[in-house]
């Protein structure tokens, strides 16, 4: 029997769904990704919350390259069944620029600025 969750995804053409990461007790939003059909399902199943990355076109388990891992805590389906919001637990940042989040830049006085500085060197984050 399918997932009830899975079932009432609207997902897009491309078989995406946008997930929005919020730090569960905080509330801190933490940023956006896609996810699929397996990203949800594999989300639900291991705790561990995995995206699908569209410039690589594979599954993406956050943390697997960073070790900046989140933890799902809750997956909330929006009132049209297209947008997800996980409720998570970020170890560490969760911004590929080394920033807690991914919202960090912002219009002040005409001009789009950072308004957060890194936390941890992105080159630190992606050793090769």
């Amino acid at each position: 029997m399918e997932n009830a969750l899975l079932a009432a995804i609207r997902f897009n053409a491309d078989g995406l769904i946008p997930c929005i990461a919020q730090q569960h007790d905080t509330g801190e939003v933490l940023m956006m990704a896609w996810m699929n059909r397996d990203a949800v399902a594999e989300t639900l199943a291991t705790g561990r919350v995995c995206y699908w990355s569209r410039s690589r076109a594979a599954l993406w388990r956050k943390g697997e390259t960073s070790g900046q891992v989140q933890t799902l805590h809750d997956l909330r389906l929006d009132c049209d069944g297209d947008t997800l919001l996980a409720l998570v637990h970020q170890q560490g940042v969760a911004c590929h620029t080394g920033r807690r989040n991914c919202f960090y830049r912002a219009l002040r006085d005409g001009a789009l600025v950072d308004i957060a500085a890194p936390l941890v060197p992105p080159e630190t984050l992606y050793r090769a």
